[in-house]
């Protein structure tokens, strides 16, 4: 079946309750002109997120379910992952509350992968205080691939400005050991594919960073670019992907060289992060590439210095929103127009 515009689910992950999670959520959908494009379900509780509201003096209504079976679309639908009341220290990082934040995010997760909601927006969980048994991951992207069982990509997105990441949460010190070919050819196919299936980009021209200052200035500066990155690019190219680099990271941003690409690969962490939240703070989406199904979130965390003052803004989150419904869409557009119809009858 074809979904339009409020048929689609998103289903969304409350994220640390003691920072602006709740606030940038709910103020998103204060606007009723967002159930026209989609119907909403944050994994929480109803309750709480009726006591939230009248902390951020919002006027949304709530239909407060406890299966995915009572949903009802063009709501605002908040299914109750637990019961019991929490205790909301707005700005505190809590080992408690952190529990609940990741109960909302493995049923949001378990939904996703069972169809049940189409896509997932995920508000922001504090790294530290999420911790467990159940969960020991640097954060939402790692424990995504792990459970889809996929390679997954850290995709940053604002406007025509897209760059991933071919490390993510690694220490600085220990970059250069996880480079090698098959994590380079990895991440530059997930990247390819994205843009061909998710943004509708036919022929996508990627660019690599180097990891070194200049790029290694040909072996000068660490050997890495010129032993690793050079030679697995090469393959990449003359399989057919067009990438190009490995490019001096310094001034690739500066001098807008990035705008002749339709994607940016960084090394690690920062490398690619300092320059593109310099850009877009506030109105990028961090996007899990490489996924069968579609996860994004705002491009910030839980704001503890803000968190209960009713001033956090919900750009960011509505943007994630608007990308995950655009990227549902276009990937389901592109799997018609590619699917091979002697597949399909058999």
């Amino acid at each position: 079946m074809v979904k339009i515009a409020e048929n689609i689910i998103v289903g969304i992950s409350i994220g640390d309750l003691n920072g602006v999670g709740s606030e940038i959520v709910l103020k998103t959908f204060e606007d009723n002109r967002m159930l026209e494009l989609c119907t909403p379900v944050i994994f929480a509780n109803v309750k709480i997120m009726s006591y939230l509201k009248k902390v951020y003096e919002l006027t949304l209504n709530f239909h407060g379910i406890d299966s995915l079976d009572q949903l009802v679309v063009g709501k605002i639908n908040v299914l109750n992952v637990w019961k019991e009341p929490v205790n909301i220290e707005f700005g505190k990082t809590d080992n408690e509350v952190g529990k609940y934040a990741i109960k909302s995010f493995f049923a949001a997760t378990k939904a996703l992968k069972e169809s049940k909601v189409d896509v997932l927006l995920t508000a922001p969980i504090n790294k530290y205080n999420i911790q467990s048994e159940e969960f020991k991951f640097p954060g939402h992207t790692d424990y995504l691939a792990k459970e889809f069982n996929e390679n997954a990509l850290m995709f940053m997105i604002h406007e025509n400005l897209r760059v991933g990441l071919l490390t993510d949460h690694v220490p600085v010190n220990e970059v250069a050991k996880h480079l090698n070919e098959k994590l380079i050819a990895q991440k530059v196919k997930i990247v390819n594919d994205t843009l061909k299936q998710d943004f509708r980009i036919e022929k996508p021209k990627i660019a690599v960073l180097g990891l070194n200052p200049h790029a290694g200035d040909n072996g000068v500066i660490g050997k890495e670019d010129e032993e690793i990155i050079k030679p697995a690019l090469k393959k990449i190219y003359d399989s057919g992907i067009l990438v190009f680099g490995p490019y001096s990271a310094d001034s690739f941003f500066g001098s807008n060289q990035y705008k002749q690409y339709d994607a940016v690969l960084a090394v690690y962490h920062d490398q690619g992060l300092i320059p593109f939240k310099t850009m877009s703070f506030g109105n990028g989406v961090n996007y899990t590439a490489g996924l069968s199904k579609i996860r994004t979130s705002p491009d910030h965390g839980t704001a503890f210095d803000i968190a209960g003052k009713n001033k956090a803004s919900e750009s960011s989150f509505r943007e994630a929103l608007y990308l995950a419904i655009d990227m549902y869409n276009n990937r389901n557009e592109y799997k018609e127009l590619t699917n091979n119809p002697l597949i399909a009858s058999k």
